[in-house]
């Protein structure tokens, strides 16, 4: 096998490791309606989210005082995932409650 240059010279060949990049993150934000009751909104952020009952009521006062608010940032597939959740959610129990996605 031939030697390189710097197998000669003594120096240390080291291997290049890719550099890896966090995914990109989203905003899953929920919109404010007139029909969607806030427990059902405080339900959603509680089973879906996982939030705690008090961070719950607050991002749906947020909500329902300002019109949208955060419920979570995650990766993208994540957060399409929960979008279509809440959306399910909502569908299923005759509310128009919607969510969508925002780059964080």
């Amino acid at each position: 096998m031939p030697e390189t240059d710097r197998e000669r010279r003594g120096e240390v060949l080291e291997k290049r490791r890719p550099k890896t990049e966090e995914p990109q993150l989203y905003h899953v934000v929920l919109h404010n309606d007139d029909y969607t009751t806030m427990d059902f909104v405080i339900e959603t952020l509680e089973s879906i989210f996982n939030k705690s009952p008090a961070e719950a009521y607050r991002i749906m006062m947020h909500v329902h005082t300002r019109g949208q608010g955060l419920a979570g940032t995650y990766p993208y597939e994540v957060a399409e995932t929960k979008v279509s959740l809440v959306h399910d959610l909502a569908r299923e129990a005759g509310h128009p409650l919607r969510a969508s996605l925002e780059k964080a």
